[in-house]
């Protein structure tokens, strides 16, 4: 989560321990424009509401931020300009952006399927929505539902089911947990590994991070809904605030970011797809393979996020 504050300014921060700009993208951009970039931190919620606050008294320049819920938020809260580029309506595809250009995805994550190599056969691995029959009773682990990520997965479903069916989904995971929710994907992924569940659904990025330092970890990625519905995505991305005093300069950076170099590097470091289809992914996100991914529009993530909330909290979700 991130706000800016200079000519070009991006802010970098770590979410669960994510960085959203690494030093060495900063000073790389610093180093090619002499453009310098100062940031600060905090919470999404804190920073969209410092925004407000402030007003057109705001130091800042630019928003970054993980999930489309978080970006639509800032959106519908009026603290982002609308930001009218061919070179980002190029790079970046219409549904990982928001329809009336306020903000971009930069790097893409999907949430989907992890499961134990040991003890589930891929072939019995179908949809989300295969998780919540009787075959996985007592053998699914959940992150808890207080974070924004299972949130925009839910608001998703319901932008895909209605708000019935999703319940009866989200009920149906309930009923299957093995044990308590998590408080994040990391935990998830190392219950499985411990053998306290089979499978759970996570971020890639954590599977990513755990497997990089235990390579043959007994866990695997699993894309779910192929040929339907596709693959639940979600992005990290970036808008230019309202009152920027340095709308050029920070247009300037958030076009260099959706382009091949830094692309590379943003994704790459956080062990996440870039949001441009024509870079490439960083060999060990290669790795896990091609996938079919929603298309739906992310700012359905945010639309329904509050309902999702309401529908998890009826299905003791906690």
């Amino acid at each position: 989560l991130a706000a800016g504050a200079r000519p070009g300014t991006a802010r970098r921060h770590h979410v669960d321990s994510v960085p959203l700009l690494s030093l060495s993208l900063l000073s790389g951009y610093t180093e090619l424009t002499g453009q310098p970039i100062e940031f600060t931190t905090g919470d999404a919620g804190v920073l969209i509401q410092r925004l407000k606050t402030e007003g057109a008294n705001t130091p800042a320049d630019m928003l970054i931020t993980v999930d489309a819920g978080n970006l639509w938020h800032a959106a519908q809260n009026d603290v982002l300009s609308t930001v009218d580029s061919s070179v980002l309506n190029n790079n970046i595809p219409a549904h990982l952006r928001d329809e009336g250009n306020q903000w971009f995805g930069l790097s893409l994550r999907a949430r989907t399927i992890v499961y134990s190599t040991q003890r589930v056969d891929p072939e019995s691995l179908t949809t989300y929505e295969d998780l919540a029959t009787d075959k996985w009773q007592g053998r699914l682990c959940l992150r808890t539902s207080k974070k924004v990520y299972n949130q925009s997965l839910v608001a998703m479903l319901i932008a895909e089911h209605g708000e019935e069916k999703t319940e009866e989904i989200v009920k149906g995971w309930i009923s299957n947990l093995a044990t308590d929710v998590f408080s994040n994907d990391t935990k998830v992924v190392e219950a499985i590994v411990s053998g306290q569940c089979d499978l759970g659904v996570v971020n890639t990025y954590y599977f990513g991070r755990l497997e990089s330092t235990q390579p043959d970890i007994p866990a695997a990625l699993f894309w779910p809904n192929q040929g339907s519905t596709g693959v639940h995505v979600n992005v990290a991305g970036a808008g230019i605030t309202k009152h920027a005093k340095h709308p050029e300069q920070a247009q300037a950076f958030l076009e260099w970011l959706s382009q091949e170099e830094a692309q590379s590097m943003f994704a790459g470091e956080n062990r996440e797809f870039p949001a441009n289809p024509a870079v490439e992914s960083v060999p060990q996100v290669a790795a896990w393979g091609d996938f079919e991914a929603s298309t739906l529009p992310l700012s359905k993530a945010g639309e329904n996020q509050a309902a999702a909330v309401m529908l998890m909290d009826r299905s003791d979700y906690r």
